[in-house]
């Protein structure tokens, strides 16, 4: 099945480019079970109860499913097409990185078992495959040799390195113990950070390129434009300590797209960036991990009411429901990348399959809590028995189609966790915006925000 790629652009068309068909999957082996799973659906959970389980039993992915040797976070919980057992995944480990920071505040594990699982990422990460600082999207987990995205997509991924590194600079603020595990941490995390070299992917132009190959050189060709998933890419690019990038670059390349600026409603809500609907709900969540939209501000807009906006009118759009498909209604929303019962596609309004995923809204929940509890309680006290499962809720689910995916994706799983934790404590977004070089790298960009 092909899916319209030119209404997204410049969506990450790595992600397009991931068609999984479900009826080849095979699971892949599992390590010893640290964190027992709950299973069975627990009737009568407050609302406090019911989030302490839907992070830890997703957290499940990133500890007892890491990979063994790496302790990095597989690219999904099955195998299929070119996918083996070995793939692990960058921009997929910085939002494991994170979740094993979460699991540590919330007593899932001990800050030592943390710290222990985060200095064998960044062991590996330091011995790892990189291009001019930059890391590949995936990774052999048992050897740090690049593994092929696609036959150009063979060496530097600047988008899914700036994943991985929201996730480390998150983990170098909060270990901060004076012990050998964490200054080993803090020092290999600093030493992989200053290597990035960040102007160089501007192939000296006013815009920032994704991938670059050691055989292919720059064929992908493809320039980081806005509005999609890249903010935090150009944010770390300003705020890098060597390399980085200068506020002309982010003004006339991120911000001089066509779908960059929009103004205009949907669904009787104003929608400030992005193309129409928005797109898929991931746009407002990865670079907002550890980015605090709240209060973030630059020329362009406030990324609190872009962030919101987006979430409701994706929302507003299930309600309405044009298409009449089964299963949309106003605590079952959220349309966002994910697998699909025809393989891998970005679902949004304009690209509406009649699958609902359900990280689209639980990592909505800083933005829309009321909206994003009641999609939480159907999808597990109603829809649990076909919904919940070891490593949380399944990747997503059609009931036009009556199909329900049998495989959990590290991109999906990691911001639920974390997004969940941003809406109860605003643990990452305070660690995250600690961090000196990223409080230059905003103000370089001409960012306000009271966390500066």
């Amino acid at each position: 099945m092909k899916y319209n790629l030119s209404i997204f652009k410049p969506l990450t068309l790595l992600l397009l480019l991931s068609i999984s068909q479900q009826s080849c999957a095979q699971p892949i082996s599992k390590t010893k079970i640290l964190i027992k799973p709950e299973l069975s659906i627990q009737k009568n959970l407050t609302d406090s109860q019911l989030l302490d389980l839907v992070q830890k039993q997703t957290f499940r992915y990133f500890w007892d499913f890491g990979h063994p040797v790496s302790g990095m976070a597989r690219e999904r919980s099955n195998t299929t097409l070119n996918y083996g057992p070995e793939v692990v995944t960058t921009g997929g480990t910085g939002f494991g990185i994170m979740a094993i920071i979460v699991a540590s505040e919330r007593k899932f594990i001990t800050r030592q078992q943390a710290a222990a699982r985060t200095k064998k990422i960044v062991d590996f990460l330091y011995q790892a495959d990189r291009y001019h600082g930059a890391f590949p999207h995936w990774l052999d987990g048992a050897t740090g040799k690049t593994i092929p995205f696609s036959t150009n997509d063979n060496g530097a991924d600047l988008v899914e390195t700036s994943l991985l590194f929201q996730g480390l600079l998150t983990a170098s603020q909060y270990y901060q113990a004076n012990n050998t595990v964490e200054k080993d941490i803090r020092n290999k995390i600093s030493a992989m950070w200053t290597a990035i070299e960040w102007n160089w992917f501007t192939r000296c132009q006013d815009v920032l390129y994704w991938h670059w190959s050691p055989d292919k050189g720059w064929d992908m060709n493809h320039q980081i434009k806005g509005w999609n998933e890249c903010l935090i890419t150009y944010v770390l690019a300003a705020s890098a300590p060597k390399n980085g990038i200068d506020k002309r670059i982010y003004d006339e390349g991120w911000a001089k797209s066509n779908t960059f600026i929009n103004g205009a409603q949907f669904n009787g809500i104003k929608l400030p960036l992005g193309s129409d609907y928005g797109g898929p709900l991931f746009f407002s969540q990865y670079s907002f991990v550890g980015l605090d939209p709240r209060g973030l501000r630059d020329n362009y807009a406030d990324y609190w009411e872009q962030n919101k906006n987006h979430t409701l009118i994706n929302r507003a759009y299930c309600i309405e429901n044009p298409k009449k498909y089964k299963g949309y209604r106003s605590d079952s929303w959220g349309l966002t990348a994910s697998d699909s019962w025809g393989g891998y596609a970005a679902h949004s309004p304009t690209e509406d399959l009649g699958v609902i995923t359900p990280t689209a809204a639980l990592s909505a929940f800083p933005y829309t809590p009321e909206y994003s509890m009641q999609a939480l309680k159907h999808f597990y006290f109603d829809k649990g028995d076909q919904l919940w499962s070891e490593y949380g809720f399944i990747d997503a689910f059609s009931e036009e189609k009556n199909w329900y995916a049998n495989a959990h994706l590290a991109i999906d799983q990691g911001p639920i966790i974390v997004m969940i934790e941003n809406y109860r404590s605003g643990l990452l977004w305070k660690l995250f915006m600690k961090n000196p070089d990223v409080r230059k790298g905003l103000k370089t960009l001409g960012f306000s925000s009271p966390a500066l």
